[in-house]
């Protein structure tokens, strides 16, 4: 029983974490509807991120091998054809900055209301708000035109979704399209944003997981649902990205504001 309660959180968590409703969120309140002691294994939430992170990394694969080469080509050779991805890596460091710096200042904070179930409903309904509000903005900026101040307030918005019910993609892609960025610009810096600060709470959480008494079965269910919550990830995220080029995110503000009213009445 318990196995398939993994798998169900590893699937769930697959296809929440790249769209704008928020994982974290519905992992507390599947928490809170199973009622499962399962669900307060944070090692297997660590787990559960880090295949969502390997399906990121493959599906932007191509754009980060770029971005990597010609940051440490420019640093090198000063190559000017490479300053364009120089600075996207820049721009990306930057927009890391703020959840960085907030997360290790309330990090306590943020622990505690990730046992409220209640806070999770209302940080929906903000979801849903600012969903709603960009959902007819284009935006004209390509990813040449990415601001120094862009990637701070991009950033900031990244930070406030580390409040749980606030969705880190519908965080990012808001405060992009605020920006004028556009949808497909806007898609990519949210996820190439995302890698830097999965990478960094993954690693904070190795020794902790190292550390652990884990058994070899219990590695096994880890393993199978980490390869699930990539699977998943991976379809979930292309999904995605066709909803964002056809302007829809209308849909995911309606999901937000149901689920939201559902889960303060409720739970």
């Amino acid at each position: 029983m318990n196995f398939i309660k993994y798998i169900i959180l590893a699937i769930i968590q697959g296809f929440t974490e790249p769209i704008p409703i928020s994982s974290s969120g519905h992992l507390i309140i599947f928490k809170s509807i199973l009622n499962s002691g399962v669900l307060n294994d944070l090692n297997f939430e660590i787990i559960l991120n880090f295949g969502s992170l390997i399906a990121i990394v493959i599906y932007f694969w191509k754009d980060i091998k770029e971005l990597f080469i010609d940051f440490f080509t420019y640093i090198f050779k000063r190559n000017k054809e490479s300053y364009k991805n120089f600075k996207y890596c820049i721009l990306v460091i930057i927009g890391t900055i703020p959840a960085g710096i907030i997360g290790l200042i309330f990090k306590d904070t943020i622990e505690e209301l990730l046992n409220s179930v209640k806070v999770v409903g209302i940080a929906l309904l903000v979801t849903s708000l600012f969903l709603y509000i960009i959902r007819n903005i284009k935006g004209t900026k390509e990813d040449n035109d990415i601001t120094y101040l862009d990637a701070i307030i991009i950033g900031l918005f990244q930070a406030v979704a580390l409040l749980p019910g606030i969705s880190r993609s519908g965080a990012t892609i808001v405060g992009s399209m605020f920006r004028g960025l556009k949808r497909d610009v806007a898609f990519k810096f949210s996820f190439i944003l995302y890698i830097p600060i999965s990478l960094a709470t993954m690693l904070l959480g190795v020794k902790d997981l190292m550390e652990a008494s884990i058994s070899i079965n219990m590695w096994m269910t880890y393993f199978i649902a980490m390869i699930i919550s990539g699977i998943v990830t991976f379809i979930s995220t292309k999904w995605f990205n066709n909803i964002m080029k056809n302007g829809k995110l209308i849909y995911f503000s309606i999901y937000c504001i149901i689920v939201g009213l559902l889960v303060i009445i409720f739970l």
